[in-house]
């Protein structure tokens, strides 16, 4: 009965960070940066808050997957469903205008190249690693239970960090995110140290 009543208000968090990161993605800059803090920090609170209330394993769990229901709910209100435009037919026959925006077609360099297999790669990994030992230093728990979490997570951050890294085309701004990723991941874990 206590995980049911817990799950409305985690629903409730879900749902409030969904539609803060919402705005804060439609706001112009300075006015989203608000909206932005707001949305991180509920659904941090969010994930945090289960574990002292329903334990240190089944807490965050359930908060993961019930801030996820919200959020898919939020998203889906926000659907549209448009019809396909008559456009060109290409060699396969297909309509060649697509509703989904294509990517700018930048002339790329040696230097871009490198980097951005850089960060998709080793520096991608390395944050990833940052991420879950964090998780496996900070996190309440059994130590066995935060050391299979954490490797858990880093493989599902990589992934995240190549898919990213390999769409973006700002690539100083993917380089800054990992890079103080990895080091603000590691440096928390330094100041704890895992007990």
């Amino acid at each position: 009965m206590m995980t049911l009543l817990a799950c409305l208000p985690m629903l409730a968090g879900g749902a409030l960070g969904a539609v803060a990161l919402r705005r804060a993605w439609r706001s112009p800059a300075a006015k989203g940066a608000g909206y932005r803090t707001l949305g991180w920090a509920v659904i941090v609170a969010t994930l945090v808050w289960p574990a002292f209330l329903l334990g240190d394993t089944r807490g965050p769990f359930i908060a993961v997957a019930m801030l996820s229901v919200a959020a898919l709910a939020v998203v889906a209100t926000g659907a549209t469903v448009r019809t396909g435009r008559a456009g060109k037919t290409g060699r396969a026959g297909r309509a060649s205008d697509s509703l989904a925006p294509e990517p700018l077609d930048r002339p790329t360099t040696r230097w871009r190249s490198i980097l951005r297999w850089l960060l998709a790669g080793p520096i991608g990994m390395i944050a990833a690693m940052a991420v879950g030992i964090c998780y496996a230093v900070w996190v309440p728990g059994e130590a066995q239970t935060r050391l299979l979490i954490g490797g858990l997570i880093v493989p599902v951050v990589w992934g995240g960090a190549m898919a990213w890294t390999l769409a973006d085309n700002r690539i100083i701004r993917a380089t800054a995110v990992l890079v103080g990723t990895a080091l603000t991941g590691f440096g928390l874990a330094i100041l704890k140290g895992f007990a």
